[in-house]
């Protein structure tokens, strides 16, 4: 329970307290428990978008449960999207040791770039983009599937890319995880993925697709598990690793990919 808490903690705005000294174990062993949090997330779009639903038009509705997204994490992802991709525009130099050092310092600085501005509104524009599209185009079963999994697979997504991944830093918060991310915790954190996708499956969307929805989660999976391998590597070039600023991106960065792909999917089965 420690560790789930401090998952919660870690990843939310929750009041969650843990009482006592945490150390590096402790906290790299809530990583196998961000699914979980990413359920809490989900559950929380979720309620938004059943009572705005029934009060206000999909757009606003989209508006209101991105916002929910946004306010529950503390916009923390928000944050380290627009530090990596600050870092990102930084023009080589043509020394590949000393590019690396400044991008890892524009990331540790607390004002944010026009390129990072520019991320940020690109990720909630087409984020609200697809979200009123899931509203729009769905039956309610399957959109509020949909609006539940989503950060779960997101929070997945970054165990899996951390275990990939090496740290850039020798010191920080993300190192205590990155470092200590071992294919025990990936697999732990793999059956919670499946168990949440089982319950949302056995609840609404194996009554709309049948036996089709195994295929979806398949191909999430594939497409999820392919997108954290190679961002590990993408950003093992850019920046000689991984740090908490690139897992914040690569999280927004999936929510996007999962809203993609199964906005494609709602296209050719509904």
């Amino acid at each position: 329970m420690r560790q789930l808490f401090l998952a919660l903690q870690f990843l939310t705005i929750l009041p969650v307290k843990v009482h006592g000294a945490v150390t590096e174990k402790d906290m790299s062993g809530s990583a196998v428990f961000f699914p979980v949090a990413g359920a809490f997330q989900g559950l929380l779009a979720v309620c938004t978008a059943l009572v705005s639903v029934n009060f206000f038009s999909s757009e606003i509705t989209s508006g209101l449960v991105l916002l929910t997204f946004i306010v529950i994490n503390g916009g923390f992802h928000l944050d380290g999207l627009a530090d990596t991709f600050d870092a990102l525009a930084v023009k080589s130099s043509g020394d590949p040791a000393a590019d690396r050092d400044r991008k890892l310092n524009i990331m540790k600085d607390s004002t944010t770039g026009a390129i990072g501005v520019i991320a940020i509104v690109m990720t909630i524009l087409l984020k609200f983009l697809f979200l009123n599209n899931l509203l729009i185009s769905s039956l309610p079963a399957s959109k509020y599937a949909f609006l539940f999994l989503m950060p779960v697979f997101s929070k997945w997504g970054m165990v899996s890319t951390m275990y990939h991944g090496n740290s850039a830093r020798q010191d920080g918060l993300g190192k205590m995880f990155i470092d200590h991310i071992t294919l025990v915790k990936v697999v732990f954190a793999s059956s919670l993925l499946i168990f949440f996708y089982a319950a949302a499956d056995m609840l609404f969307l194996h009554k709309i697709y049948g036996t089709a929805s195994i295929i979806l989660f398949i191909v999430l999976f594939a497409i999820f598990y392919s997108f954290c391998f190679m961002s590990a590597k993408f950003f093992q070039k850019r920046f000689g690793g991984l740090t908490g600023d690139t897992l914040g991106a690569a999280g927004e960065i999936s929510e996007i990919l999962f809203l993609m792909v199964t906005s494609l999917w709602l296209q050719h089965s509904i």
